[in-house]
């Protein structure tokens, strides 16, 4: 590798930092944190980012232009690059960034792979029983039970259905728009 290809941006590099921002900004919509009842705490937030950039991961693992997997990478470090700087911005040592990273991408992950494989069976029970269990960290307003048996409330329902309609709107857009760097996310409804 020349000295040159180290100063070289990646090829989608650009579209996944502009991707994660769009993700981000409607994963701060006031009224998931209001009218969903999602906690307005760095958990709750980190929670909403996870399922944005994930409900966009998932649409461009599927296209079957090999450009969406890599964009889909670009989204994830781009992600990851920002919650490493912020980390770093809210005073998180140099030797505790990365555990805190890793812990945070095992949790993306572990969110990711139990949201997508509800949306993939179309149960939107699962999807909800889900996000009661990590969003409202299993005591979702109105949920009945513990553990397995829980049942999940309206407000982790009404998340599950936002998710759902936000999954098939992204599968409706074109790859084109998206290696552009442009996205469009439904309004959370009020």
């Amino acid at each position: 590798m020349g000295l040159l290809a180290l100063f070289r941006r990646k090829p989608h590099e650009r579209a996944g930092f502009t991707l994660y921002t769009a993700a981000v900004g409607a994963a701060r919509d006031p009224a998931l944190f209001g009218e969903l009842g999602v906690p307005d705490t760095l958990d709750g937030r980190f929670d909403v980012i996870n399922l944005y950039v994930g409900l966009l991961v998932r649409r461009l693992r599927a296209d079957p232009d090999a450009r969406g997997a890599a964009l889909a990478q670009a989204l994830f470090d781009a992600m990851f690059a920002d919650m490493d700087m912020n980390l770093r911005e809210m005073g998180v040592s140099d030797l505790r960034v990365g555990r805190r990273v890793k812990d945070m991408w095992e949790a993306f992950h572990g969110r990711a792979v139990a949201y997508e494989a509800a949306l993939d069976a179309g149960d939107a029970e699962a999807l909800a029983l889900s996000f009661a269990r990590n969003v409202w960290r299993g005591v979702a307003p109105g949920a009945v039970g513990e553990g397995d048996t829980l049942v999940a409330g309206p407000p982790a329902r009404r998340l599950a259905d936002l998710a759902v309609a936000q999954a098939q709107h992204l599968a409706g857009q074109q790859i084109a728009a998206l290696l552009r760097g442009e996205v469009d996310f439904l309004p959370v409804p009020a």
